[in-house]
């Protein structure tokens, strides 16, 4: 009878937990506004713990009034008070300022040279040998993830060559996303500042094709129309409760 309980108290457990909606956002490092993987959240309220992924993105299983705690080697953690299951931007500041993510050199090459230095950095997985995938050029780039933290996350694995290339190509389209679509052009277009400016972004990030595919003018009425939708919807959320 005991164990029976038991195992009825673990299904109801797992119910209410797979029932509820996850909280979702992107961890940024503070002061290079560069995504952050490999970072830990906890969820000091019911117990249990999740790593971001190598785009920084996260998901994490949470109700109101939950705590979570954000926390990686090298960085003060962060702690949230779960509100609502509105994305986050969670910035987290480094402990030790190091002298390679200070340098200015890697902010003023497009995306193209960045992908051209990363080709000829590990040469060894676009030879021919390897039967290296095409990759896309576009007009437009911008900064993502760290190249090395790519690498050192495929080395352990075994250094799949395929793989990786795939990854890089992966983050070649998320900077491609990241500079046109970037906080200051939005800004610009929404008048929206920090945290509001985050969600909004975060909310409606464009896909690869309609970043290369649209004009400018395409482009920006695109904004504009998102950016009413995120203020009807802010608006919604203000509203009083109905009385009874």
């Amino acid at each position: 009878m005991r164990y029976r309980l038991l195992l009825l108290l673990f299904f109801a457990a797992f119910n209410c937990l797979a029932q509820e909606k996850p909280v979702e956002g992107i961890v940024f490092d503070k002061a290079t506004k560069e995504r952050i993987a490999s970072v830990n959240i906890h969820n000091t309220t019911k117990g249990f713990s999740v790593y971001n992924n190598l785009k920084g993105e996260y998901s994490v299983i949470a109700s109101a009034g939950d705590r979570l705690i954000f926390s990686r080697q090298d960085y003060s953690p962060d702690t949230i008070r779960v509100t609502d299951k509105m994305p986050q931007a969670i910035y987290l500041t480094h402990l030790v300022i190091q002298l390679r993510e200070v340098t200015v050199r890697d902010s003023a090459l497009t995306p193209e040279q960045r992908l051209e230095r990363t080709k000829n950095e590990y040469a060894m997985i676009y030879s021919p040998t390897m039967n290296p995938d095409a990759f896309v050029n576009s007009t437009y780039g911008g900064a993502g993830l760290s190249i090395d933290a790519i690498y050192n996350a495929i080395s352990r694995s075994g250094r799949n060559a395929a793989h990786l290339r795939n990854l890089i190509q992966a983050d070649y389209q998320q900077n491609v996303i990241d500079y046109r679509f970037s906080r200051t052009l939005v800004a610009r277009v929404t008048g929206l500042k920090d945290k509001n400016l985050s969600s909004f972004m975060l909310r409606y990030r464009p896909g690869y094709y309609t970043v290369t595919t649209m004009t400018d003018y395409e482009f920006i009425m695109m904004i504009k129309a998102n950016f009413r939708r995120y203020m009807r919807a802010q608006r919604t959320y203000a509203l009083p409760p109905l009385s009874r």
